[in-house]
């Protein structure tokens, strides 16, 4: 007897991530991923996610800001996150946020997206709320003017390994014996760890109702930032003494934070303007409505994230966040011709893995094999430029992703044991890579170093040639000590490490 074929069953509909590339986004992604879900991510650049995703995670490319590149990028998709902010923008924000929120807004209407999952800041609708929960406020507005249904979270401080708000405490703490701090270490907050924050999230999805929600998380206790110095400190079992001063203003701190932390001044300003002021939570919605998720305190929450940090690497971290400064320069209507090159080599008598090992250990604690002072003088300069520094550091010691962060530069290509190209992020008159290609056999390799610039204008010649004579000497010892340093990881004997983002 002929047998019927079976009903065909159609597979669930892709929920859309954007901020994948961010701290909380990236964290997101691999929670959704582990928990069956179809992950399409909408990012700015695709090659920064491409080592990061499952192989079933779909990444399509797309800016908030360019409403032609969202267009049909949403088809298919019931659910969406809205991850995207532009605190690190050296725009205007305020007006971004607006522009991103309203083009993926009307685009999700136009799509049918029936809902949207958005990460927002605590703070009551005040005028005395600092330009960036203000607008973190509107965001959520306009958003439910997409005809879909917009369920808010609203989060103060975020407690976990890599996180903006962890970073800053641990640097503070860990650098200084004596703290200078400013009234707005002791404005009362309402923390709220990592884990927390992601269970609510992914649990947004299985929400039963079609109206729009907002959601004040956080943990049981109101704290400052000082309660958080004084129990990190405690944990970490060091004697710190902080003295309270009146007069360092927002713009002062941020660059006193710029200085001692990971945490550059245009990042600095915005953090500071939006902790001035009490965000606590006001209501019990959020334990009502997800009565399952019982945050930590504020001490587990620091506790959990030092664990991490003991580990040396955070899954993710907000300065690997394309929104945390590293966002791509506009070079529209600057004409480049004139590409300069530094290109060196040096043969070594190892195999192409080993000789690619120091290589692939460059920068963060390891430095940079030679003159390491020079970069961070160089990063000082940059500092006070309102660049970012060298403090970012890199996420792990030992392993690298496409999108990564590494001092003041970004992981842009990564072919493992062979090619190394880092775009920097650092303000300068013109675009500028560093590569490593690394070919041999068996039993001998060539290490090539190459430092290309594109100068922008007569300012980026006279800046390329009044800094050769230091970029000679630190080109040819850097590359003298990465072949130096062949050897000695060798006998370390050091297997290659696990990539923690797969771990």
């Amino acid at each position: 007897m002929p047998t019927s074929a079976a009903p065909r069953v159609d597979p669930a509909p892709p929920v859309l991530l954007t901020g994948a590339t961010g701290y909380i986004g990236g964290r997101l992604l691999r929670v959704l991923e582990e928990a069956g879900h179809r992950v399409r991510c909408l990012t700015r650049r695709p090659e920064a996610l491409r080592d990061r995703v499952a192989a079933a995670t779909e990444i399509v490319e797309g800016d908030v800001l360019d409403r032609d590149s969202l267009r049909g990028r949403m088809d298919g998709v019931r659910t969406a996150f809205y991850m995207v902010h532009s605190m690190g923008s050296r725009g205007d924000f305020v007006e971004q946020d607006r522009r991103g929120a309203r083009n993926f807004g009307e685009e999700a209407g136009l799509a049918g997206v029936k809902r949207i999952i958005y990460l927002g800041g605590l703070g009551e609708g005040s005028e005395q709320l600092s330009p960036h929960l203000r607008s973190r406020l509107e965001v959520a507005d306009i958003l439910r003017e997409s005809g879909g249904q917009v369920l808010e979270f609203r989060a103060s401080i975020v407690i976990g390994s890599g996180s903006l708000s962890f970073e800053m405490i641990r640097s503070l703490v860990e650098r200084l014996p004596l703290m200078v701090t400013p009234k707005w270490v002791d404005v009362t907050a309402q923390p709220i760890a990592i884990e927390d924050l992601l269970q609510y999230l992914s649990a947004a999805l299985d929400l039963e109702g079609e109206e729009h929600e907002v959601f004040e998380i956080g943990g049981p206790e109101s704290v400052s930032y000082g309660d958080l110095m004084r129990e990190y400190a405690r944990q970490r079992q060091l004697r710190r003494l902080r003295v309270p001063v009146p007069f360092l203003t927002p713009g002062l701190s941020s660059l006193w934070l710029g200085l001692v932390t990971p945490v550059f001044a245009r990042v600095g300003r915005k953090l500071i303007d939006s902790i001035r002021h009490p965000t606590v939570v006001r209501g019990d919605g959020a334990l009502r409505a997800f009565p399952h998720i019982r945050p930590l305190g504020f001490r587990e929450a620091i506790a959990g994230a030092l664990r991490n940090e003991d580990r040396e690497w955070a899954q993710t971290r907000w300065s690997d966040s394309l929104a945390a400064g590293g966002e791509a320069r506009d070079w529209g209507g600057v004409r480049f011709g004139n590409r300069l090159v530094d290109s060196r080599t040096v043969r070594v008598d190892h195999p192409p893995a080993a000789a690619f090992r120091p290589v692939r250990r460059i920068g963060g604690t390891t430095g940079w094999y030679f003159g390491t002072w020079l970069w961070n003088l160089r990063g000082l300069l940059d500092l006070a430029a309102g660049g970012v520094g060298m403090r970012r550091g890199r996420r792990d010691p030992d392993t690298l992703a496409a999108g990564d962060v590494l001092d003041c530069w970004r992981v842009e290509m990564l072919e493992p044991n062979r090619r190394l190209r880092l775009l920097a992020e650092m303000k300068l008159p013109g675009r500028a890579w560093l590569e490593f290609v690394v070919e041999g056999d068996e039993t001998t390799s060539t290490i090539r170093q190459t430092a290309i610039f594109d100068p922008a204008g007569l300012l980026g010649l006279a800046y390329w040639y009044a800094v050769w004579p230091l970029h000679r000497l630190v080109f040819s010892g850097m590359l003298a000590g990465i072949a130096d340093a062949i050897p000695r990881l060798e006998a370390e004997g050091k297997p290659e490490a696990p990539d923690p983002l797969r771990a």
